[in-house]
């Protein structure tokens, strides 16, 4: 079973900006949006790339390298030339602190 992990503090993390985290071996991004707060895998599918050093808006994460997009929700790719989805994370906020499940 998966552990929670403390990543930061629910009032650090601001609007679509991306913290690039690092649980055990997994690169996390996470992320605030509108909706609530999501966890990617900061890894591109395409070429190794951390995507929380990419843009994001509209509830998509654009990798820096050779801008293939990525749903922040759900980590489908949207764009070339990704072709692969990344993994998502269960988080959780709990007394102003915000968990990962890896």
């Amino acid at each position: 079973m998966a552990d929670w992990h403390r990543v930061a503090a629910e009032a650090e993390l601001k609007p679509e900006t991306p913290l690039g985290i690092r649980i055990g071996d997994v690169q996390v991004a996470v992320v605030r949006l509108a909706d609530g707060i999501f966890a990617i895998n900061d890894v591109c599918t395409h070429e190794f790339a951390l995507l929380s050093e990419g843009f994001c808006e509209d509830g998509k994460l654009e990798c820096p390298l050779h801008q293939a997009c990525f749903d922040i929700r759900t980590g489908r790719a949207l764009s070339e030339p990704a072709e692969m989805d990344v993994a998502t994370y269960p988080t959780k906020v709990e007394n102003g602190a915000v968990f990962v499940q890896v």
